[in-house]
């Protein structure tokens, strides 16, 4: 946490709902929009004396501010949950990974479940498709690339295959 007791975007924690930047994105547009609504519903309940209603929030965006403990009805708090989220979308540790078929949404949260124990608590993925991959996945990071696929996994233990064929055969 920051010295004024406020979450820094550093201390966020994002709930596996949120797989890739463009969620990430999406959040921060939703939080911008809700900041409009209620704004505007404050001046009108200022001007017109009526009550400021419940604005529609996204499961996600739910989500993300119970695991943080955040109260949109501030508008100063979401200035600053604005702010934070922008600079957390600027800075998020993005990996590239790239199925052979397109990679189903509960498959996704497993895999960023993980990444976010194991690797970092707000690492987010960039999903892509190559066919070519037949099985497996290929997996780059800002100075690794890894490839996870049968394809390179054939490849490595290409002699060891030829020797066990060639002794199948007989050719020895």
């Amino acid at each position: 946490m920051s010295e004024s007791g406020e979450k820094n975007y550093t201390d966020f924690t994002l709930p596996t709902t949120i797989v890739t930047k463009v969620d990430l994105s999406r959040l921060v547009s939703e939080v911008e929009r809700i900041d409009n609504e209620l704004t505007t519903e404050a001046v009108r309940a200022k001007v017109n004396g009526q009550a400021v209603g419940d604005v529609l929030m996204s499961d996600q965006l739910t989500e993300f501010l119970r695991l943080n403990e955040i109260d949109l009805q501030v508008s100063q708090v979401r200035t600053r949950l604005i702010k934070q989220l922008r600079q957390l979308k600027d800075v998020v540790p993005v990996l590239h990974m790239t199925f052979s078929v397109t990679a189903d949404t509960e498959s996704l949260q497993q895999i960023i479940h993980w990444l976010r124990e194991s690797v970092h608590p707000q690492a987010v993925i960039s999903v892509g498709l190559q066919p070519a991959l037949v099985a497996g996945v290929y997996l780059r990071t800002p100075n690794h690339v890894r490839d996870f696929s049968l394809r390179a996994m054939l490849a490595q233990s290409h002699g060891g295959l030829v020797k066990e064929l060639e002794a199948l055969r007989g050719d020895r």
